[in-house]
């Protein structure tokens, strides 16, 4: 990327949710942004509210990231665009609720294209210039989901792993580096995802909590320099739980909590 080139925060799945959430937060902070997602309506709509509410400027670039050649078209995009990317925020994400061996090879395939590939690919085309610059910041959306198994979730939980783990080794690899690395790790959050994953949010045993907390989350630990971190204090105390009993009561419970084979 130039050195000339403007510098823009970059969110995957920006056209709803939590990847809505951080496109609303850093536009009224006064961030240029670059919105990835699938749905050009949508997008597009939201980027003119957001350029008209904060007087930024929001490039939108209408991308299915269960194509494998889509992270290099939103990177070659951004260079065509003159926009350097100095924060990038990986929050697409994808599931599909039931047992294992009931998911469509086809659909198993686009959630780890999507959760999986995609974050990764884009983190790595996007990071060398962060590098080069010493200075960048990477948000990878995880969930609790990533810390063990759920049974109904078996894949997503696993993708999720994927996230974590990947983002807790960048994390030391880039220390001295001048790029910050978080992973956020929320629970049970309102965003239509339960639904379109054919989860029945109403037999969740927790609270659903507003996309609201899942930003400032990131935000504050990327300042205090976290390696991950947990949205709400129901959050932080099943992580602390989970010491305290084996790991078998612990993917039990997992499941008993997201209640999916109770549909």
């Amino acid at each position: 990327m130039g050195r000339c080139a403007m510098m823009f925060t970059l969110i995957t799945g920006a056209s709803m949710g939590i990847g809505e959430a951080f496109a609303r937060h850093f536009s009224r902070g006064g961030h240029n942004l670059v919105l990835v997602a699938r749905s050009g309506e949508r997008l597009q709509a939201l980027a003119e509210e957001l350029r008209q509410q904060n007087g930024v400027e929001v490039k939108v670039c209408v991308e299915d990231l269960g194509d494998g050649q889509s992270p290099e078209r939103i990177y070659e995009f951004c260079r065509s665009q003159h926009a350097g990317v100095d924060f990038l925020v990986n929050c697409a994400g994808l599931s599909r609720a039931g047992d294992f061996d009931d998911i469509p090879i086809g659909k198993l395939e686009e959630i780890m294209m999507v959760n999986m590939t995609a974050m990764a690919k884009i983190t790595r085309l996007f990071l060398p210039d962060m590098v080069a610059r010493r200075a960048g910041s990477i948000v990878n959306v995880a969930s609790l989901g990533g810390l063990q198994g759920v049974p109904g979730l078996g894949l997503y939980s696993a993708t999720k792993a994927f996230v974590l783990t990947l983002s807790e080794a960048l994390y030391e690899e880039l220390q001295g580096k001048g790029v910050r690395v978080v992973a956020v790790c929320p629970g049970f959050i309102n965003t239509g995802f339960f639904e379109r994953a054919g989860h029945n949010s109403a037999n969740l045993r927790l609270p659903i909590s507003e996309t609201g907390v899942v930003v400032k989350a990131a935000i504050k630990g990327l300042k205090n320099n976290k390696v991950r971190v947990f949205p709400t204090l129901i959050d932080v105390a099943l992580v602390f739980s989970q010491r305290l009993v084996s790991r078998k009561i612990v993917i039990r419970i997992a499941g008993f909590i997201a209640a999916v084979r109770d549909n």
